[in-house]
């Protein structure tokens, strides 16, 4: 029996390393485990919000934000994205190949998370799964876990806190709203939300709450999820922004094109979660969700950050 243990924690290490390569490989995870145990929502919700991780990145070396931020600040920025989509896919893969194997078995091997480094928090919440098959608390038990799991080695982090999260363009941009998540459909719309106060972890765990609601709870979910099976994932905005202006050229590259793949170290992580945390109040229903359509609102942030570009450009060149 023990053999048989020691070989399945060597083959999740190993697929999980394999798959956490880069933003490209942890998308199309993602949706493929969704696709093979579509109960497990929060792997499609983890790939949707990696495809966002991917347009960001690329626009780093895009038409556009290459002329309006230094290498330096584009660097940083890209290494943030990077290490914290890294760090959420080191822990959560692991979870749901164990959630596999156990559905293979036939019985919970969730006591197996430690060796992962996942925390105690999650093998109650997988425990509470396999007997009572909640399908939307394991989604957010996923969301509490993934923003937890980030706060100390990436947002509060010395070196993200002082180059990133500090910085004039990350303050503009969570103050312009042009962080947002899109959730884009083969119309041309682009369902989703603006993403504000993102150093807050409560704030990164609603948000995940309302992108959950739209993305199985909403008139748009069919729509949302068929464009994610119909588009390959290259990072790039043209992915979806094809279907908005049908005569677009692209304006962001691939992103294997764009970036090489980091190589990241694996920091002794201590659990997060205490015993007394009052993690229940994170589970109630987000409030209702007007103006998820943000089409004619995207747009108009494309235009605004073009202009401000220019303008900028202008008054240097005065």
């Amino acid at each position: 029996m023990q053999k048989h243990i020691e070989e399945i924690i060597h083959n999740i290490r190993s697929e999980t390393n394999s798959q956490n390569r880069d933003n490209i490989s942890r998308t199309v995870s993602y949706a493929s485990f969704f696709k093979r145990n579509p109960e497990i929502r929060w792997a499609m919700l983890a790939s949707m919000v990696s495809r966002n991780a991917g347009y960001s990145m690329c626009d780093l070396k895009g038409d556009w934000l290459p002329r309006m931020l230094s290498s330096d600040t584009r660097k940083h920025l890209f290494l943030t994205y990077e290490r914290a989509n890294w760090l959420i896919f080191q822990d959560a893969y692991p979870q749901l190949l164990l959630y596999e194997y156990s559905k293979l078995q036939g019985i919970p091997l969730f006591h197996l998370l430690s060796y992962f480094g996942v925390s105690r928090f999650m093998e109650i919440e997988w425990n509470r799964f396999w007997k009572m098959r909640e399908l939307k608390r394991i989604c957010t038990s996923l969301i509490i876990n993934e923003q937890h799991v980030i706060e100390k080695p990436v947002i509060n982090e010395g070196f993200y806190k002082r180059r990133v999260f500090s910085s004039v363009p990350f303050l503009l941009q969570d103050y312009m709203h042009f962080s947002t998540v899109l959730f884009p459909v083969e119309s041309g719309e682009i369902i989703g939300i603006s993403v504000h106060g993102f150093k807050k972890t409560t704030n990164r765990i609603e948000t995940g709450k309302k992108l959950y609601t739209i993305l199985f709870e909403s008139k748009w979910s069919k729509a949302i999820l068929s464009f994610s099976n119909k588009v390959t994932h290259t990072g790039s905005r043209y992915d979806f922004e094809k279907y908005i202006y049908p005569d677009k050229k692209r304006e962001t590259p691939f992103l294997r094109m764009s970036f090489p793949v980091i190589q990241h170290h694996a920091a002794k992580r201590n659990d997060w979660y205490k015993k007394t945390m009052p993690t229940e109040k994170f589970y109630g229903e987000v409030k209702p969700l007007d103006n998820i359509c943000l089409t004619d609102w995207y747009k108009q942030k494309q235009r605004q950050l073009k202009i401000g570009i220019l303008l900028k450009e202008w008054i240097q060149h005065a």
